[in-house]
């Protein structure tokens, strides 16, 4: 296999040079590693990409369109380091017989974890209690708590089963939603059940905006908006709108419409939000097993058997 050629075209920050997937991967072939920024960009992917026969997908703003596969001929096969698949055209890649694969379930614990995680930090308020606190302040606000409150979880994939099996040791009552078994009305139930929301479902174009004003507006007053999935799964307008005349409690987001936030985003300026930048999943554990998951599909897509196949 050594004619073979891997590239990497897009790790900005670094995580996959010199990494244990990165000594794998130079057993396949030859392999490229664009470590600068500058892969959002279309034309500039498709020139990273050139001749590879293999592309790995480390980065969401890396957006494989129609005309970077056109421009990438000898391209056959995509292995994301992830799960979301929302910055590949799958319709492209199939009818182009280039192979789509991810790593369902490597970060699904992390994830998991970060969901709880930012449900605490809302309803204890745990970021504006330390702020106060090391200005000298010794705030007594009342806190809220996970015991015996409702949780609908929407999308029961790796992720949300987990969310599900914390939620439950927690005390939490928990309401389970999955595109393929309910339907629109049994969501809006859980809506205004719910005393959290936490969404876990997959970006596609039938899920852009899956909680939008309306959704908003079934939700109790004193519910908290969780989202560790994608960014456009929520409809920014309605979800400030809603935040800043307090129709529901607030919101924990690892994830937003544009990545990194922009100096001045209106998201910054809610008093009732705890905010991460998109790294639910950046553990030790997470990187090493998720970037190897991503090689050992390469291996196996170049010896005929592949696996975790998104389109193909």
């Amino acid at each position: 296999m050594s004619d073979i050629e891997v590239v990497v075209p897009d790790d900005f920050p670094s995580v996959f040079e010199g990494s244990a997937a990165h000594d794998r991967a130079r057993k396949i072939g030859a392999v490229r590693v664009c470590s600068e920024r500058g892969a959002d960009d279309p034309t500039e992917l498709a020139r990273r990409i050139g001749s590879a026969r293999v592309a790995v997908n480390i980065r969401a703003y890396a957006h494989f369109t129609d005309a970077v596969f056109a421009a990438c001929p000898e391209l056959k096969m995509v292995s994301i380091w992830g799960v979301g698949t929302d910055q590949i055209d799958l319709e492209s890649a199939a009818r182009r017989g280039i192979t789509i694969c991810n790593t369902p379930g490597a970060n699904a614990i992390a994830v998991a974890e970060h969901a709880l995680a930012l449900m605490l930090s809302v309803a204890r308020k745990i970021p504006r209690i330390d702020r106060a606190m090391r200005q000298g302040e010794w705030p007594r606000d009342m806190l809220g708590q996970l015991h015996g409150k409702t949780l609908a979880v929407f999308g029961t994939g790796a992720i949300g089963s987990h969310v599900i099996r914390l939620a439950r040791a927690f005390g939490m009552t928990v309401l389970a939603w999955s595109a393929r078994r309910n339907s629109a009305a049994e969501r809006d139930e859980m809506l205004r059940q719910a005393d959290f929301v936490s969404l876990h479902v997959r970006l596609a174009p039938q899920t852009r905006g899956f909680i939008g004003a309306r959704e908003l507006s079934l939700m109790k007053p004193d519910a908290v908006l969780i989202n560790t999935g994608r960014g456009a799964l929520v409809d920014r307008d309605a979800l400030h709108e809603a935040l800043a005349h307090q129709r529901i409690a607030g919101a924990g987001l690892d994830v937003f419409h544009d990545e990194p936030l922009k100096a001045g985003d209106p998201i910054l300026g809610f008093a009732n939000t705890v905010l991460s930048p998109h790294n639910a999943g950046q553990t030790s554990e997470v990187r090493r097993d998720g970037l190897l998951l991503t090689i050992e599909n390469v291996e196996r897509f170049l010896a005929g058997a592949p696996q975790n196949i998104v389109s193909a």
